[in-house]
């Protein structure tokens, strides 16, 4: 009898069988937010940077996490001038402040635009220029501060993943920027912040949420550790969005749909995305629409395009939204009838059925077309694309 060792286990993922997944420390459950003092204090924090929006100063949140680093002994210094898709003069002035007040970790609350903020402003610290300078994949070479992240919604990933969205606001596209370096080494996620988000924010980043785990399923980099996570987030959010849309008390729910995001968050920094990301930020750098509600509109087109040639993926996606399959059924119907269903949701939960509704026209596709090949979300769809595919799909959606 022989001994096996781990070399002769087969592996599935990479061509490799190697997967590497990467996470920051997570604290995750209602109270987690009077932890955040005791979380900065160990990255080694004396004068953390709080960087945020004014809507959550005036909700409390804000105060609610200064009072808990005060508590800690830390001196925060705040900023609070993020708007949503944060752009790189905001970027800038943030970083000038953190150099002004000899800051020395950066710490996030509020949504997607102040975690994004707060990266760039990470990456500034540590390695100077101009944040638009370090936009594809691993560009920021030199050490950044630590990094604290405490998300107010339920969708975005920003505080578990390792990319950061930048607004462009002279060529008007957003900016993706990608690496190891960027993933934050402690997520706070306290359910209870979520109850103050206005219910169109609510539908957006819970369609982000699913988005990210449906792309990140079927992107060309998923793995079996991303595979978990990303299934669950999709289960997760079909159980849950519509309840805290329409019952924004159900404390259950909101604790489902904070579960949902980091999860979604994690399958995605580690298995990338695919064409409706690549196509979301570009419509958003252009109009200055919410992401998650962009989202929403592309995801059952992109859904359709992408069974074309990758359907098998699919069906276990649309079984997390009970829809059942014949065992001869093709992956491309049943992904079909998903379609049908991610529009049902978001039909369900205010979202609007068309990009010209918010502003998109004919004449922005070619350029949006072109626009989203240069994004690194394209790389790891499951199709291979060109711009007159994506041009197509843009049409399709108008």
């Amino acid at each position: 009898m022989t001994t096996a060792s781990f070399a002769d286990v087969p592996v599935s993922g990479t061509a490799a069988g190697l997967v590497k997944f990467q996470a920051p420390e997570i604290v995750f459950g209602p109270g987690a937010l009077a932890e955040a003092g005791y979380c900065a204090l160990r990255l080694g924090a004396r004068r953390p940077m709080v960087v945020t929006d004014e809507g959550i100063i005036e909700v409390g949140w804000a105060s609610a996490l200064v009072t808990h680093l005060h508590e800690a002994g830390l001196t925060p210094i705040v900023v609070s001038g993020v708007t949503p898709n944060p752009k790189e003069h905001e970027v800038a002035a943030a970083y000038t402040r953190y150099v002004e007040e000899a800051c020395d970790v950066v710490v996030a609350i509020g949504g997607g635009s102040a975690m994004d903020a707060a990266k760039g402003v990470a990456i500034l610290a540590g390695n100077g220029g101009r944040i638009l300078d370090y936009g594809g994949v691993d560009q920021v070479q030199e050490r950044i501060p630590p990094m604290l992240m405490v998300p107010t919604t339920s969708g975005t990933g920003a505080d578990v993943s390792q990319f950061c969205i930048v607004t462009d606001t002279t060529r008007h596209v957003k900016v993706t920027i990608m690496g190891r370096a960027l993933v934050p080494d402690i997520s706070i996620t306290d359910p209870r912040l979520l109850v103050t988000m206005p219910e169109w924010l609510n539908a957006a980043t819970g369609l982000d949420a699913l988005t990210h785990g449906i792309e990140a399923f079927v992107s060309r980099a998923h793995n079996p550790l991303a595979d978990v996570h990303a299934l669950s987030a999709v289960g997760l959010v079909n159980q849950h969005l519509t309840h805290t849309v329409h019952d924004p008390a159900d404390d259950a729910s909101r604790v489902g749909m904070a579960q949902a995001s980091l999860n979604a968050g994690l399958a995605f920094s580690n298995a990338i995305l695919g064409a409706t990301h690549a196509m979301s930020h570009q419509v958003g750098g252009l109009l200055d629409a919410p992401h998650g509600v962009i989202n929403g509109i592309l995801l059952p087109h992109v859904i359709r395009y992408n069974a074309k040639s990758s359907p098998d993926r699919f069906i276990e996606i649309a079984a997390r939204f009970g829809i059942e399959a014949a065992a001869d059924e093709p992956g491309d119907q049943v992904a079909d009838r998903l379609a049908e269903r991610v529009r049902e949701l978001a039909d369900a939960v205010g979202v609007p059925r068309s990009l010209s509704a918010i502003g998109m026209t004919e004449s922005d596709v070619d350029l949006l077309s072109r626009n989203s090949l240069d994004d690194a979300c394209i790389t790891t769809n499951p199709r291979h694309s060109e711009a007159a595919d994506i041009a197509r799909i843009f049409r399709e959606a108008l």
